[in-house]
C-alpha cells in the first residue's frame, strides 16, 4: 500500500474533540491528513506531517469527513411530479401517495431498479456522501420486498427492510393480515438481505401496536430497529423507538416534551430530514430543542420520489441552519458523525487515526460555506476508503 498526505488544509473537521480546538468538531487549522490504504493513520498540523509516498496540496481549502446519509429510499421506479405539482399548488402531503411508486416499482425490472440506485448514488457521491443507508418499501409483496433488498445490498451494507411502509394496496381491507405478512413470510424472505427493520408509524400507515409487533418480530430475526416517527402528527413512534433501543427515530417533527426528554436520555438518535419539510411545506423540526435536551441529532436527505427528491446533504445542511435552529458546526457534525451514530458506526463520520479514509475536499476555506453558500457545488474531491472517487 502507498501512503498519501493531504497537506495545507485551511480547516480540518475531525469530529474528534481530543484534537485541534477541543470542540466537538475537533477543528485543526493549517492541517494535514495521512491515508494508508483505506484508513486514516495521522492527523495534525501540516508542518508536522510525516513523509509519505504521495502528497496532495489542499491549497488552503477545507476538508471534512464524508457525509453519512442514514435515511434514504432509493429502490424505486417512476416519479411523482404530478403529486409534487399539486402539493405546491395547495394540496396537503399524505402518506397514501406511496402507492403510486409501489405500482411503478413492481412493474420495473431488476436492471432498471439497480440502474436507478446507481444513478442516485453517483449524484450523492459527487456531493460528498460516502456512506448511505437505503430501504425497501415500494414493493409490499414478499417477492418485491426481497428483490428490493437484494438490489440495495449490491450497493451498500446499510440495508433496511421496510415492508411496513404503508399497508399494501392488496390488503387495503385487511391491515391485520398485512401485518401478519410483514412479520411472517415477508420477514423470512427479507431478513437475510438486511441489517435493519423500519416501520412508518403514522396516521395512514401503522399505529403504535402494529409498529411494536413489526419491530419486535424483526429484532427476533436479528434485525435492529429504526422507525419513521412523528412526521405528520404527534404519535407513539418516538417513545416506542427509545423503548426498543432503536438506532434512530427519523423525522421527529411533532414532539411532546416527554418525547424530547426520552431522546435526550436514551441512545436513540433523532434523525432530522429537512428535505421532506422543504418539499411538503410542512412544519420544520426544532433541532435546537433536541440539541438543548442532550439528544444526538443526525441530518439526512430522506431521498425518495414523493416527499424529498434530493440526494444533496449540503442542501439539507443549509436548510437545517436556516430553518431548524442549528449552527453550521452542529449541522456538519450531524451530517457526518451524527449519521454514523444513527447507523451505530464508529469507523466513519470522523477523520482520526483508525477511521475509514472517507474525506471531502471543499472548494472553500471552511465547512461553514456549506450553509453560507447554499446551492453552490463546493465539493472539489471525494475519497472513499482511501480511494479518490470524485
Amino acid at each position: 500500500m502507498t501512503t498519501t498526505a493531504v497537506t495545507h488544509i485551511a480547516s480540518l473537521v475531525t469530529n474528534d474533540p481530543s484534537l485541534g480546538n477541543g470542540t466537538p468538531l475537533g477543528l485543526i487549522q493549517d492541517a494535514a491528513v495521512v491515508i494508508d490504504g483505506d484508513r486514516i493513520v495521522w492527523t495534525g498540523e501540516s508542518s508536522k506531517a510525516p513523509a509519505t509516498d504521495n502528497v496532495l496540496d489542499a491549497a488552503g481549502r477545507a476538508v471534512i469527513p464524508g457525509f453519512v446519509d442514514s435515511h434514504s429510499h432509493l429502490v424505486f421506479a417512476g416519479d411523482r411530479t404530478q403529486e409534487f405539482n399539486a402539493r405546491m399548488s395547495g394540496q396537503p402531503y399524505r402518506a397514501g401517495g406511496i402507492r403510486t411508486t409501489v405500482a411503478a416499482t413492481r412493474a420495473a425490472s431488476d436492471e432498471e431498479l439497480s440502474a436507478n440506485v446507481a444513478r442516485y448514488l453517483a449524484e450523492a457521491l459527487h456531493q460528498g456522501t460516502t456512506t448511505f443507508e437505503t430501504k425497501s418499501g415500494y414493493g409490499l409483496t414478499v417477492e418485491d420486498e426481497a428483490r428490493a433488498l437484494r438490489i440495495a445490498s449490491r450497493h451498500t451494507d446499510e440495508v433496511t427492510y421496510l415492508g411496513a411502509h404503508i399497508v399494501s394496496p392488496d390488503y387495503a381491507d385487511d391491515p391485520a393480515g398485512y401485518v401478519d405478512l410483514v412479520t411472517g413470510p415477508m420477514l423470512e424472505a427479507c431478513a437475510p438481505h438486511a441489517r435493519w427493520i423500519d416501520v412508518f408509524c403514522e396516521q395512514g400507515a401503522f399505529d403504535g401496536d402494529q409498529a411494536r409487533a413489526i419491530l419486535t418480530a424483526g429484532r427476533a430475526k436479528g434485525l435492529h430497529p429504526r422507525i419513521h416517527a412523528n412526521q405528520l402528527t404527534y404519535g407513539p413512534g418516538v417513545q416506542l423507538a427509545v423503548e426498543l433501543d432503536a438506532a434512530s427515530a427519523d423525522h421527529c417533527t411533532h414532539l411532546t416534551d416527554a418525547d424530547v426528554d426520552a431522546l435526550g436520555q436514551g441512545n436513540t438518535v433523532a434523525t432530522l430530514l429537512p428535505g421532506a419539510e422543504f418539499s411538503t411545506r410542512a412544519t420544520w423540526p426544532d433541532a435546537r430543542r433536541l440539541l438543548d435536551a442532550g439528544a444526538t441529532v443526525a441530518l439526512s436527505t430522506d431521498c425518495n420520489p414523493g416527499s424529498s427528491f434530493t440526494s444533496s446533504v449540503p442542501f439539507c445542511i443549509a436548510l437545517a441552519v436556516r430553518d431548524m435552529g442549528m449552527t453550521p458546526d452542529e449541522a456538519i457534525w450531524s451530517a457526518t458523525a451524527g449519521g454514523a451514530a444513527a447507523l451505530r458506526r464508529t469507523d466513519i463520520g470522523r477523520i482520526t487515526p483508525g477511521a475509514r479514509a472517507d474525506l471531502v475536499l471543499l472548494d472553500a476555506p471552511s465547512h461553514v460555506h456549506l450553509a453560507y453558500r447554499p446551492g453552490v457545488p463546493l465539493v472539489s474531491a471525494v475519497w472513499r476508503s482511501g480511494q479518490r472517487v470524485a
